[in-house]
């Protein structure tokens, strides 16, 4: 596994790298210290299997290097780092494309469970923001708002049908023509649409909406 650090703090990028390390044997974290440098890394490495970076970056934000990831790399899997525990900040990552946002008071373990939730095509949201999102739905949505279903793609209710039947990732891009990693970026906007962090949730909400 081949994973990039980007963080402007030396001691906390080296330490975070040490940490990784453990994730497997063969785990290798690449480092940067400013966006420009990381996107140059993640040319050079087309094997990367997931970045780290942190929220607040000189230069670029976290989420705007997010987004330019996006636009570079859409199948690579970005998680943002920050010592904000402001939902607000959370929902902004997210929303930039990030596939989990971990605040840097989390233990070691709750990151290294983090990252192999989102290597399998998931989504890490922090419990902070599952408090605040409940309360939020406990408030009613504004009016005129469509049910997230409906803002799905075709192509998202596609996978979105298949991963309700218990398909895997690969599964699903063998019955619908597409990469794997195609499919990976297609749940990941689905996991986002519908607020939910897992397979299960999203069959659920499928369910609610009667469209199986």
């Amino acid at each position: 596994m081949k994973l990039l650090v980007i963080d402007d703090h030396p001691v906390f990028r080296d330490g975070l790298a040490a940490l990784l390390r453990q994730a497997g044997e063969h785990t290798i974290v690449l480092q940067a210290a400013e966006c420009a440098a990381a996107f140059d890394i993640a040319d050079q490495h087309p094997d990367l299997d997931a970045v780290f970076v942190d929220l607040l970056m000189p230069g670029m934000s976290g989420d705007l290097a997010v987004r330019e990831f996006g636009r570079r790399r859409p199948e690579l899997p970005v998680i943002v780092l920050s010592g904000s525990e402001n939902p607000s900040d959370v929902r902004r990552a997210l929303n930039a494309g990030a596939l989990g946002y971990i605040p840097k008071s989390a233990s070691p373990q709750t990151l290294l469970s983090a990252l192999q939730l989102v290597l399998t095509g998931n989504i890490y949201v922090p419990p902070l923001l599952a408090t605040a999102s409940a309360a939020q739905k406990q408030q009613g949505d504004g009016p005129g708002t469509p049910p997230p279903i409906e803002q799905l793609t075709e192509r998202q209710m596609d996978v979105l049908r298949h991963l309700c039947t218990g398909l895997s990732n690969k599964e699903i891009s063998s019955r619908l023509g597409i990469a794997e990693k195609t499919v990976k970026v297609h749940v990941a906007a689905i996991f986002k649409t519908l607020n939910v962090v897992n397979r299960t949730q999203a069959a659920n909400a499928v369910r609610e909406a009667k469209l199986l």
